[in-house]
């Protein structure tokens, strides 16, 4: 009987300490937080805002988007213990719609870690949220050469079906080679789901819920153009309308405002 009971005991430590493809992974030191427990605007040492429709350079945000991007109350504000990034049916700046892209650029940049985030998402045709990250210092030169990390995307269009993607000179979204996986979220625009990355020096996995959905590894033959991902990466969020795939099927005009609530944001190294 006790040698029964050591046994069970013993086994009990050996599944303890087996690592599971999923959770922190190793990263379990908290960098960099925002719990969005302050009513207002959220705040200014941690975040910066994209404003307008990016023109002259980029007009539509590179994707024909429709929204002009402001730093708003109406589009972005701290209530209830959550971030809403919320899009309006209204003409600003030439554009049909408002909405906010808020950036942590020059406020929170890292290299490597666990970047998490715990998010509702908006519904209907048109509609196009995203979680993603870009280069901060642009190293390999412009878009997508410096590379894109895309956390989560949605498209109302396609209702439940979460993406997790990356951008590279090699593998991009104009040559139609992007490294994206996908996976069914039935209730991610009515429920709280937490959406992370583990980002290593050589792979990046993709998580919902902490279950892994997705990885992407370095090819140890391939320079910068398949992995620009050694160098600081920013935080952005936002909710795009229309656009070259949010408005793949149309905008339904009838289902504004609709916005992403955001609980939590944590990034562990």
């Amino acid at each position: 009987m006790k040698q029964s009971l050591l046994w069970l005991a013993c086994l009990a430590l050996i599944v303890s300490c087996v690592k599971k493809p999923s959770g922190k992974s190793g990263f379990d030191k908290l960098v960099w937080s925002d719990e969005f427990d302050t009513q207002g605007q959220p705040d200014s040492t941690r975040w910066n805002y994209d404003l307008g429709d990016g023109c002259p350079n980029v007009c539509g945000w590179g994707n024909n988007e429709l929204e002009y991007y402001t730093s708003d109350p109406k589009n972005v504000r701290v209530e209830g213990g959550t971030l809403v990034i919320e899009a309006h049916k209204e003409e600003r700046g030439g554009k049909p719609y408002t909405s906010t892209r808020i950036v942590s650029k020059l406020k929170g940049d890292w290299l490597y870690g666990r970047i998490e985030v715990s998010a509702k998402l908006p519904r209907g045709k048109g509609t196009w949220p995203a979680i993603w990250m870009l280069s901060t210092d642009w190293k390999y030169g412009g878009w997508p050469a410096s590379g894109e990390i895309d956390i989560m995307e949605h498209v109302g269009f396609d209702p439940g079906i979460v993406h997790g993607t990356i951008h590279t000179e090699a593998y991009n979204h104009g040559k139609g080679t992007q490294k994206e996986g996908k996976i069914t979220v039935p209730d991610c625009m009515d429920q709280f789901h937490l959406y992370a990355i583990n980002w290593n020096e050589d792979k990046i996995d993709f998580f919902v819920d902490d279950k892994l959905y997705h990885t992407v590894t370095r090819d140890p033959k391939e320079d910068f153009k398949g992995w620009p991902f050694d160098q600081r990466f920013h935080l952005i969020m936002n909710v795009a309308v229309g656009g070259n795939w949010g408005g793949m099927q149309g905008v339904d005009e009838s289902i504004w405002p609709q916005r992403m609530e955001v609980d939590y944001v944590r990034v562990y190294q």
